[in-house]
């Protein structure tokens, strides 16, 4: 779980529909698996953005390398919404996505996959 968690959380449910949220959308302008790792591009502020906005709070989050499913577990969000509004803050420059595997993987690439997995998991 990220460092200051509680920052991050709405205890309450949100009156806004996920299509507000979203303007709409309903697929990300790319393309973006749930388990795709993002994290904040260095020296880039959610500026701009009001602090209530939900997308300062995704930046905030991807301080940490973080999924796609977990920010939108984090923020009680359906995995859609995320992606869409994970999309939007990738396109602007502010954050970054981690390569992942696709299904022609060679061998030593996931085997590479596995050891990092291996050792965030010890890092818990």
């Amino acid at each position: 779980m990220p460092q200051n968690y509680s920052e991050h959380a709405d205890p309450e449910p949100s009156l806004v529909r996920s299509y507000a949220i979203t303007e709409g959308r309903t697929k990300p302008s790319i393309d973006l698996p749930l388990e795709a790792i993002v994290a904040t591009v260095e020296d880039v502020i959610a500026s701009g953005l009001a602090p209530e906005d939900i997308r300062s709070s995704i930046v905030a989050l991807c301080g940490q390398r973080i999924s796609i499913a977990e920010i939108g577990a984090y923020l009680g969000v359906p995995i859609g919404v995320a992606r869409v509004l994970v999309a939007d803050l990738v396109v602007s420059g502010a954050l970054k996505v981690q390569a992942t595997l696709r299904s022609d993987a060679t061998a030593v690439e996931r085997r590479e996959l596995i050891e990092r997995t291996l050792r965030g998991l010890r890092q818990l």
